[in-house]
């Protein structure tokens, strides 16, 4: 019934009619407003953040003739393409294992516009190709349940190799009041999104991220539609139809999944802004979502609400509540609650953010009897260079589900990214 429900009511009717979704064509970040509906890793909006100017200590004179190029390219061509490698360090003071690990990504990733160049109502083919690896045994990505914790502190951090994230096609309509995506999607771009959500650039730990780790997320490169409208200037909906057990390092297995195996995760966001080029950071929205089981990895099927609420206040602070609920597909919580704020003096420069989180571990996931879990992070982002930021980031646990013979413990880290 509530697939149903979700087919219904979101899939056809949102996807058919699909807002700024896949990105628009002004600046971004936690204090820039922005008339999309895209997150801030979505490759278009991600594309545009990395060639705004901004005040550093370390410049790239002698790249000028290379960022040159790729800007003429794009006014010629419309293809836009960047390079960027980040690395995450942490170290724990307290483990059932291992009490460092570290990783690292190169990506490439870019937007070619083929059809209605320059014009509101274009076509564009999104590709994103990632190779994830690890420095040490244990990799950012699974250091949180090495030391005891319900949770992911880097989620993007795996030793996963060579992946693909996107492969789309993106085309605008009425005027960019709509947008339909369809090829190889990565659900994060669309799914629950706040000014904060990006693990390369904000919070790390998935609590403070897409679906407060309460959502039974499909993996990224997972073939599917989405597609998202304006129903107002106030009032926005997004929905979206990917397989469920996508496998970014072979993605072209997705067309046997998605017409022969048939297990799907779909979604359906109704969102309230002040205004449409106040969509990014003065929002409230509730996403309601469905989990087919996974067969492959034997997670059952499940559905769940996520609800946020944003805001952005003397054009540099942004407070927000966020919250999650999942009926089992196999997330890593059942009950999350997040708070937390982040501040920027100057738009486009360093960027602090503190965030807040109970969870309750699912018990169909994990069984029955863990604790509930607290958790804070802390984050310092900082421009060394016009495409080099640093992040100091420090992560505390009060009472890990999985390590119950501590009461806390905390994880030191740092994230660097340069983007070329």
């Amino acid at each position: 019934m509530l697939r149903s429900h979700l087919f219904g009511a979101g899939i056809l009717w949102g996807l058919l009619t699909a807002p700024g979704l896949a990105g628009q064509e002004e600046s971004q970040d936690t204090t820039r407003a922005r008339a999309g509906l895209g997150g801030p890793d979505q490759v278009e909006r991600q594309l545009e953040t990395d060639r705004e100017p901004r005040e550093a200590l370390v410049t790239l004179g002698f790249m000028s003739s290379y960022f040159d190029f790729k800007e003429n390219l794009r006014e010629r061509t419309g293809f836009s393409f960047s390079l960027d490698y980040s690395s995450m360090f942490w170290r724990a003071n307290e483990s059932l294992g291992a009490k460092k690990a570290s990783g690292g990504m190169v990506r490439f990733f870019g937007s070619w516009e083929l059809v209605g160049r320059g014009t509101e109502n274009s076509g564009a083919l999104v590709f994103k190709v990632e190779h994830r690896h690890g420095y040490s045994s244990v990799t950012p990505f699974g250091f949180g349940f090495e030391t005891g914790y319900v949770g992911l502190v880097s989620a993007p951090f795996s030793d996963q190799g060579l992946r693909w994230t996107n492969l789309y096609w993106r085309q605008r309509f009425a005027g960019r009041r709509a947008v339909f995506l369809a090829g190889f999607l990565d659900a994060t771009d669309f799914l629950d999104v706040y000014g904060l959500a990006s693990p390369w650039m904000h919070n790390t730990n998935l609590a403070f991220s897409t679906g407060s780790a309460a959502t039974g997320l499909p993996n990224d490169a997972g073939l599917g539609i989405a597609g998202a409208v304006w129903l107002s200037d106030h009032v926005y909906t997004i929905a979206s139809l990917v397989d469920n057990a996508a496998d970014p390092t072979q993605p072209f297995d997705g067309f046997g999944r998605f017409f022969n195996t048939r297990e799907y995760f779909s979604s359906i966001e109704i969102g309230w802004t002040t205004a449409q080029d106040r969509a990014y950071f003065d929002n409230v929205h509730l996403t309601l979502w469905h989990s087919d089981k996974k067969s492959e990895v034997g997670d059952p099927s499940g559905w769940g609400l996520n609800f946020s609420a944003t805001t952005f206040l003397n054009d540099n602070l942004m407070p927000y509540v966020r919250a999650g609920y999942s009926e089992d597909a196999g997330s890593l919580l059942q009950k999350s609650l997040s708070t937390g704020i982040g501040y920027q003096a100057v738009p486009g420069r360093d960027l602090l953010g503190i965030g807040f989180n109970w969870g309750q571990p699912n018990e169909t996931t994990w069984g029955e009897g863990l604790r509930d879990q607290y958790g804070i992070e802390l984050f310092w982002r900082w421009w060394l260079g016009e495409q080099i930021a640093v992040t100091p980031d420090l992560q505390y646990i009060l009472r890990p589900a999985l390590n119950t013979e501590v009461d806390s413990m905390w994880y030191l880290g740092v994230r660097a990214r340069l983007v070329l």
